[in-house]
């Protein structure tokens, strides 16, 4: 997220973050209304829990973009479960803080920064969403790593990517010991198979999507499962992806129980797997 016109000062998430600068470089800044919707709900759903037995919780939403409209959905849908919760909306581009700022509200700020997290308190969550898709691999895991290292105790991160409208997307849950779940997320329409997401998956796994390599075992055997279920579809497309996630679970460990999974999160074309399951064989080198 450095200014594309300051190339010799621009500095990736694994440098030592300088006072003056902010952490990252700028995103193209791509938004718009309800387009992170599915990861609002999954994050209300499963951490609803841990801002409601927070002190003061903290919420950061880094990197929303040329408007402020996510953040101000994620401050609306959060409030829902903790009336007192604070958001602040983080964007290196000073130009898109300036703009974001008189849609301050009690609870509800803009700040200039990056991965620093430059807050007056360690957050209870993170979200970042389409930030870290230009990054390279090892970057992308110094940016999880720096994340990490600002967290409150027992706080966590939401990172993630998503199609232009939001209609797919895909997102790693961290914490203080790292990657917990991987979730994927989809409108129930317009896709040909489960691995369609594949384009959506977080940087540390997008690359790893070829033969040898966990997730590329997992959505080829989700697409067999997609397949074998095809006698569902007659009843909708719904009932088919059900089917298919829950022939998932007998070999992989999809979440089969709330908060994480169950039909009822399936139902909303949603399936949680733990990261272990997906995770690299090893950590890619600076």
């Amino acid at each position: 997220m450095a200014a594309p016109d300051e190339p010799r000062t621009r500095r990736g998430p694994g440098d030592a973050p300088a006072r003056s600068r902010p952490v990252g470089e700028v995103t193209r800044g791509t938004t718009g209304h309800n387009r992170l919707r599915r990861s609002d709900r999954w994050t209300a759903a499963v951490y609803g829990p841990l801002l409601v037995s927070a002190d003061r919780p903290l919420v950061v939403d880094l990197g929303y973009g040329a408007s402020h409209v996510t953040t101000s959905e994620l401050f609306v849908r959060l409030r829902r479960v903790r009336p007192d919760v604070e958001v602040v909306g983080i964007e290196i581009d000073p130009v898109r803080v300036a703009a974001a700022r008189p849609y301050e509200r009690p609870g509800l700020s803009f700040a200039r920064g990056g991965f620093e997290l430059p807050v007056s308190r360690r957050p209870t969550l993170v979200r970042a969403f389409n930030v870290l898709r230009q990054y390279g691999e090892a970057q992308a895991w110094a940016a999880w790593d720096l994340l990490r290292s600002r967290l409150a105790p027992e706080g966590v991160i939401v990172e993630g990517t998503c199609s232009e409208i939001g209609h797919r997307a895909a997102w790693v849950a961290l914490d203080a010991r790292g990657p917990r779940t991987l979730t994927l997320s989809t409108r129930l329409a317009g896709f040909e198979r489960p691995s369609d997401l594949a384009e959506r998956l977080p940087k540390a796994l997008i690359h790893r999507n070829v033969p040898g390599e966990a997730v590329h075992g997992f959505l080829r055997d989700f697409d067999h499962a997609w397949a074998l279920s095809a006698p569902y579809g007659a009843y909708g497309v719904r009932p088919r992806w059900m089917a298919a996630v829950e022939r998932l679970a007998g070999t992989w460990p999809v979440a089969t129980a709330p908060p994480l999974g169950g039909r009822r999160r399936w139902r909303l074309g949603e399936l949680t797997i733990p990261w272990s399951a997906l995770a690299p064989d090893e950590r890619p080198r600076p």
